[in-house]
């Protein structure tokens, strides 16, 4: 199967799970250019996925889910990436959502709730949980345009008490699935708060009053994703529609393995089956077609032979990359502290995307003027790979954090106390 790849040492239930990901895969390699060409997330496969079980793919099983991990994930977000990056990330972010279901859940085992607390956060992370697995689309909207110079994601969406429930008012810049999911899992800050302790999560029904879409995106990146962002114009939320207890997100983050939610690297997951797509692609015609002179090969060039080889080592750099972060943050005993996995994933998310896009790029130099089409496999790559330089961060900034965490840790190695003179 295409996702072993990627996780070359599944289990028989990874397996299984990955078959039914296989399955839908013709069914969106024959949508891509299309909808690409449209700027339009195809209806029809939200049905397509919810039939698959698939909207349940990392939901544990008690909850009615088909209980696969981060690994699954991966697995998942990689093969779709082969056939449709679009489709990918918007299931990626789907995928999203399981954590503000599944970390509480572990917050609350770890005792980092009262007894007060614990039955709300429950209630509110099973109801994540059963809406997924139960087939619900969730789009996962956090971040904004509005930036700060010390996060990579800033939250000015505000949220403030009414009679039953909450008011939103905000905007939403990013976030698939714009008008295609059927809740909007939103992040706001509680009036009142100025720090993250004031985060909370709502459900956004799709539809509610108040509730509507920004002006179509039209840029670099996967076109197809219903990447439109949302605004919200003093929307009502039931109060049983939201998690609004103070600390409740910033307490569930402690429990991820690594970066941020603990999925992050899944999304690196789909610019990588993209990458092996346009590599599978240029690969084929070059060694198709042949020179009219010789009757040889095109790949077999000296110009060719040397594209093709600085490819396959950026496109194994990727996997490299990706493999072991994956490593990281699902082997049991953990391999490394949180904090080094952290940091092991601010290098990796740069150096796999760059690398994808390098395989792109040379795709698009070894297909020559000819191969220069927009709505062509290494066209659609070249754009889709693209948004991976930009998205959360940009490599540089994963580098200079690296930096920063190694230099000061290693400053503090050079200080220590002395006892008084005579003591």
């Amino acid at each position: 199967m295409i996702a072993e790849r990627l996780v070359e040492d599944m289990t028989d239930a990874e397996r299984e799970r990955a078959a039914r990901v296989e399955s839908v895969l013709p069914a969106l390699r024959a949508m891509a250019e299309e909808s690409d060409m449209l700027a339009t997330f195809p209806a029809s496969h939200v049905g397509l996925l919810r039939d698959a079980g698939l909207l349940g793919l990392v939901v544990p099983e008690r909850f009615g889910g088909l209980g696969g991990t981060l690994r699954d994930l991966a697995a998942a977000t990689y093969a779709m990436g082969t056939a449709c990056p679009s489709t990918a990330l918007a299931f990626f972010f789907h995928n999203t959502s399981a954590s503000r279901g599944l970390l509480p859940l572990e917050a609350i085992e770890a005792g980092l709730f009262t007894e007060e607390e614990a039955p709300i956060v429950r209630a509110f992370a099973e109801k994540v949980l059963t809406r997924m697995a139960g087939g619900t689309w969730l789009a996962n909207f956090a971040s904004e345009s509005v930036k700060s110079s010390t996060a990579n994601i800033t939250i000015a969406t505000t949220a403030r008490p009414v009679d039953g429930g909450w008011v939103l008012d905000g905007e939403k810049s990013f976030g698939c699935a714009t008008g295609v999911a059927d809740y909007y899992l939103t992040t706001a800050k509680l009036e009142g708060h100025e720090t993250a302790e004031g985060l909370a999560t709502f459900f956004v029904p799709r539809d509610a009053e108040g509730v509507s879409a920004r002006d179509t995106w039209d840029g670099l990146g996967m076109r197809a994703s219903a990447n439109n962002g949302i605004r919200l114009n003093g929307v009502f939320i039931p109060a049983e529609e939201a998690l609004t207890i103070p600390g409740a997100f910033t307490r569930m983050l402690t429990m991820s393995r690594g970066s941020f939610v603990g999925n992050q690297l899944a999304i690196s997951a789909v610019y990588t089956g993209a990458a092996q797509s346009a590599y599978d692609h240029i690969i084929e015609t070059l060694t198709r077609k042949t020179f009219a002179d010789t009757g040889r090969p095109i790949a077999s060039s000296p110009l060719h032979q040397q594209l093709i080889g600085e490819m396959t080592q950026q496109l194994e750099t990727a996997y490299l990359w990706l493999r072991y972060q994956l490593l990281l943050e699902t082997s049991e005993p953990p391999l490394k502290p949180k904090q080094e996995v952290f940091t092991q994933w601010r290098l990796g998310k740069g150096s796999v995307t760059e690398a994808c896009f390098q395989v792109a790029l040379i795709a698009f130099k070894a297909g020559g003027t000819s191969g220069a089409m927009m709505n062509g496999v290494v066209g659609r790559a070249l754009r889709d790979l693209a948004m991976g330089l930009v998205m959360t961060f940009p490599a540089e900034r994963g580098r200079l954090e690296t930096a920063q965490i190694i230099t000061e840790a290693k400053a503090n190695e050079l200080f220590t106390t002395a006892a008084r003179s005579g003591e």
